[in-house]
């Protein structure tokens, strides 16, 4: 897959929100999470933090069992960089539900070659009448930094622990 496919899936699908916005729980918000890579980043002298947080805005679309989510999540100091990762996951569950996802890594200005892909188990708690609380742990694998000014691709698998707030339109 290359980054035009996942840019435009993920650009059709955000066109797609008007027409299904009416048949299920549509919902908005913005979170936080705390990451932290799997392996230690310290390669050949050159040393990497190995963890952080993300902000994130966020938009829900719930049908029965099912969910739609599309993200774009802003990484301050990403392995030095900042980032933005824009995505889209599959959810399966209603209060407890798990989910895969895919996205993409812009870093300073340049799209990542290839996509990331995710795993997510999440607890979707109803805090007032239009309000929820989204407690989640995801798993992205297949995410590979690409270092500018550097002849350094480093696997970034790593661990996010998050939490978002939506409110139901």
């Amino acid at each position: 897959m290359n980054k035009r496919f996942v840019t435009t899936a993920v650009c059709l699908a955000f066109l797609a929100l008007p027409i299904t916005s009416h048949a299920g729980d549509t919902r908005i918000g913005g979170g936080a999470t705390y990451w932290t890579s799997i392996d230690d980043l310290n390669e050949d002298g050159e040393s990497f933090d190995n963890d952080g947080y993300s902000l994130l805005a966020s938009y829900q679309y719930w049908e029965s069992l099912f969910g739609l989510e599309l993200d774009c999540e802003f990484l301050p100091d990403r392995f030095g960089e900042n980032a933005i990762a824009p995505q889209a996951w599959l959810l399966f569950g209603e209060m407890i539900y798990a989910g895969a996802g895919i996205g993409t890594t812009n870093t300073d200005g340049d799209w990542a070659d290839e996509p990331f892909y995710a795993l997510r188990a999440g607890l979707n708690l109803k805090i007032l009448p239009h309000m929820y609380a989204d407690i989640s742990a995801n798993y992205r694998f297949n995410d590979v930094a690409d270092f500018e000014d550097q002849d350094l691709d480093i696997d970034t698998d790593t661990i996010f622990l998050g939490v978002a707030l939506r409110i139901s339109l």
